[in-house]
């Protein structure tokens, strides 16, 4: 966001009265929270996103060769 995205933001958020600020002040705060947990989730899945796709192929292989069992929920 350019910094003149983010005066327009701040000269909005000024022009509400008081309690408005404060409510928006946090929910935005939640929101960018969120947002940064959400692209740290994104990071991680494409680090990994490799060793994913050869532990299906290993478990399609294992299913296919015979040697898969249905997962028993009750011993869980």
């Amino acid at each position: 966001m350019s910094s003149t995205a983010i005066a327009t933001v701040g000269k909005i958020l000024e022009s509400l009265p008081g309690e408005a600020q404060g409510q928006v002040t946090e929910h935005s705060r939640e929101y960018i929270l969120d947002l940064q947990d959400e692209l740290q989730w994104d990071e991680l899945f494409k680090r990994t996103q490799d060793k994913l796709i050869a532990m299906a192929r290993r478990a399609k292989e294992e299913i296919a060769a015979g040697k898969a069992r249905p997962i028993d929920f009750e011993r869980l």
